[in-house]
């Protein structure tokens, strides 16, 4: 049973104006209205020989991972066909319409589980992107190379993340040379290296630089610089346990993720990119997580306990969603 809106919370939603852009609004049509980034890097004895990610940062699977919270799947495998089959599904179950996966480089372990990940994302009626991560060796012309790779699997739509990595006049000279249904997403809320770049859009991801305050600001720019605006709702953010990294965004019983939300909605943005389904590691997640001594859990969010706070995250993911749709009409 999902949480229900709280009247306030309904009040404000609508209150919030402009409501999202439709695509004929903007230069560059899209039919994605939300994303969701994904990541299938994690692994374990009994299916992969050997622990992936969990371990990070000391930790010791399965007792102590490198996550502030405790899947309720326990410690799973993203190479378990019926596991990545289960998430998708529950992805889906939400009402988004895209997952955008983590992917570094052509012969890494994200590459080489990504046509099952890509299969089973479509079986039950996704869209797939890829988020090209800052892999060793990365260039505006590696990129070039990816996007022919990706192509195989049907995959059109990239985001990069840590774009300013890169000089705009390197990747301009790649953009320019694409074209639809190619689309590239530049992370980066600096929309003037964006435009300079000739990317198609912007999104934010990292919820610490870019909170839901500035997502009018930049998706206003954005606009007037002929580029689409995905600004990036997230739950929170603590990875203390998997990184030592010792700045955190509480999650206020679900109050942290609403106001993104609301925000987001407000912004005038063509879509809305969720940070994140599976990110483990920097707190950010909703997939469901279980109570578990020397673990966080979602106790309390929307007044859940128990067995429904397991999956309060992504219910209320559902939720807004939906809220999304109804004002896109």
């Amino acid at each position: 049973m999902r949480p229900p809106f709280s009247l306030a919370v309904l009040v404000a939603v609508l209150a919030v104006t402009p409501a999202l852009a439709t695509a004929g609004g903007n230069l560059h049509a899209t039919t994605v209205r939300s994303a969701i980034f994904y990541y299938p890097w994690y692994g374990n004895p009994s299916h992969d020989g050997v622990y992936e990610h969990w371990q990070q940062n000391g930790g010791r699977p399965p007792q102590r991972i490198a996550s502030t919270y405790f899947p309720a799947r326990g410690v799973y495998s993203s190479g378990d066909r019926a596991v990545v089959s289960a998430q998708m599904r529950e992805i889906a179950a939400t009402g988004v319409d895209q997952v955008v996966v983590s992917w570094w480089g052509r012969g890494s372990l994200e590459d080489r589980r990504l046509s099952m990940t890509v299969a089973a994302a479509r079986a039950v009626g996704l869209s797939v992107a890829a988020h090209v991560e800052p892999y060793r060796g990365r260039s505006a012309a590696s990129v070039e190379a990816d996007i022919a790779h990706l192509r195989l699997f049907g995959i059109t739509d990239l985001y990069v993340y840590g774009s300013n990595d890169l000089p705009a006049n390197e990747w301009a000279a790649l953009n320019d040379r694409l074209a639809a249904p190619v689309r590239i997403f530049a992370q980066t809320g600096r929309v003037g290296l964006a435009a300079a770049g000739r990317f198609d859009g912007i999104y934010t991801y990292d919820v610490l630089s870019w909170g839901g305050g500035t997502f009018r600001r930049i998706c206003t720019e954005a606009h007037a610089a002929g580029l689409l605006c995905a600004p990036s709702v997230a739950p929170g953010y603590d990875a203390r346990r998997a990184s030592g990294d010792l700045r955190v965004k509480a999650r206020r019983a679900g109050a942290t993720y609403d106001a993104m939300w609301q925000a987001a909605l407000g912004s005038g943005g063509d879509f809305v990119t969720i940070t994140s389904y599976n990110e483990w590691h920097e707190g950010t997640q909703v997939e469901p997580a279980r109570v578990r001594v020397g673990y966080r859990s979602y106790e309390w969010a929307w007044g859940r306990r128990g067995r429904q706070a397991e999956t309060a995250y992504v219910d209320r993911t559902a939720d807004w969603v939906t809220r999304l749709e109804e004002r896109a009409r």
